[in-house]
């Protein structure tokens, strides 16, 4: 009974805490947070977090970090932003500015974790203020606006009253679910974080998966860029600072185990819907911004040593 509980816990726990907390806010404030209009804004903002948390997601699963997310959104939104404005299509862009250049950027942690064989955490902390840095020379320190119409209405509109972010988002969700579920890739990618020596003694090329996890992270990120610059109508070059919390928040809530091995998609996608949720309902009850990054900072805290306290036991 215990054991079924447990993994009952495991598949849904996130489930029903995100469902706990809109009864919750829906309680203190009836008429304003359990409207349609409002859910559907929270769904949009989660969109970001989510994609950026399912890259996040990769790079703890094999017991590393990515800090680098939120400076590779805005360089790749302004990579694709420059590229429009140039006169390139929209799609060209897209594919090539905001895709492949966050895979490009990727696969620069990638490579350096596995030549250098520092911890992903310092190389992503060093390249976190260098993309920062790519971004501020290439836009002179100054936004970027004036796209086609195209480009905002096929991004950031709506299909069916469904906000395009979401579509995005949730497909970029399936592919990942995917990959992880039914694939070597994938099942390959979880043993390297479970225990990596027993990982390489069974064959799993080591360095390939952890270049490719970090070029999946530089892709979700890349998407993210694209989005969220369509969202704002503009590139901004201080965009995305402080994402790699919310992203790595929701990882974590979701179920995903800050030392590697543990975790899934279906988590992570609620605890992005938590900490949209979370934010949303700190907004509406008016509590100031710096205190919901102290909320933040402790749900992160709290997660990791629950994780720690579980693990121990196993």
């Amino acid at each position: 009974m215990n054991m079924d509980f447990r993994r009952l816990w495991e598949k849904y726990g996130t489930l029903g805490i995100l469902l706990l907390i809109i009864i919750l806010l829906g309680i203190l404030s009836p008429h304003y947070f359990l409207t349609g209009n409002n859910l559907t804004q929270v769904v949009l903002q989660s969109s970001i977090t989510i994609l950026l948390a399912c890259g996040e997601f990769f790079a703890i699963l094999i017991a590393g970090i990515d800090l680098s997310i939120g400076s590779i959104v805005a360089l790749t939104g302004m990579i694709t932003s420059k590229m429009m404005m140039s006169g390139f299509p929209v799609l060209v862009a897209i594919i090539i500015g905001g895709i492949l250049f966050g895979a490009l950027l990727g696969a620069i942690n990638g490579n350096l974790v596995n030549i250098t064989g520092l911890h992903p955490f310092i190389i992503t902390l060093g390249t976190q203020a260098i993309y920062r840095g790519l971004t501020l020379i290439i836009s002179n320190a100054r936004p970027v606006f004036g796209f086609p119409k195209g480009f905002i209405k096929g991004i950031a509109g709506w299909i069916w009253k469904i906000p395009i972010p979401v579509i995005i988002a949730l497909v970029v969700a399936l592919i990942l679910t995917f990959i992880t579920k039914k694939t070597k890739l994938g099942r390959n990618i979880y043993a390297l974080g479970g225990n990596s020596q027993a990982a390489w003694y069974s064959g799993i090329n080591i360095k390939l998966h952890t270049l490719i996890v970090f070029i999946i992270s530089g892709i979700c990120a890349g998407t993210a860029g694209v989005v969220l610059t369509a969202r704002l109508g503009a590139a901004e070059p201080l965009a995305g600072i402080g994402f790699e919390t919310y992203a790595i928040a929701s990882a974590i809530i979701g179920g995903t185990s800050f030392f590697g091995g543990k975790g899934n998609i279906f988590g992570v996608v609620m605890g992005g819907l938590i900490i949209g949720v979370i934010s949303n309902g700190l907004n509406i009850l008016n509590v100031p911004t710096y205190y919901q990054q102290i909320v933040m900072g402790s749900l992160i805290i709290i997660a990791v040593s629950i994780d720690k306290i579980f693990s121990r036991r196993r």
